[in-house]
């Protein structure tokens, strides 16, 4: 089964999440904090990781320089989950490491699941 980890701080986000890409064949872990996720991305592993960029004990980009220093997930596709400007996560996800953005809100839960399915097929 391919496992998400999704770090983000917002329970209505999360049940979201949980509820797009569970039936799609997706495990879906959540961390709500930048050092919880960092210990759930070294303890399981993810396939993939959804990171919210406005976190409540540290930011975004510090938790992505965190996760791209460990050897373990240097390969693990860290996108970008923010409602940030388009302009403004772009510059973000190039200058720390993101593989990629997502924005929010989700509008449409189908468009969602696939744009982290196409993020997992292009970094398989």
């Amino acid at each position: 089964m391919t496992k998400i980890l999704l770090i983000e701080d917002m329970p209505d986000t999360v049940e979201l999440v949980r509820r797009a890409l569970t039936p799609s064949g997706y495990e879906v872990f959540h961390a709500p904090d930048a050092e919880t996720g960092l210990q759930m991305a070294l303890a399981h592993n993810p396939d993939l990781i959804l990171l919210d960029l406005g976190l409540p004990d540290y930011d975004g980009q510090t938790l992505a320089g965190w996760l791209r220093a460990e050897s373990a997930l240097d390969a693990t596709p860290i996108i970008a989950f923010t409602a940030w400007p388009h302009e403004t996560a772009k510059q973000m996800i190039e200058s720390y490491g993101c593989n990629g953005y997502i924005a929010k809100p989700i509008v449409k839960v189908s468009d969602f699941v696939a744009q982290v399915g196409a993020y997992l097929k292009k970094h398989q």
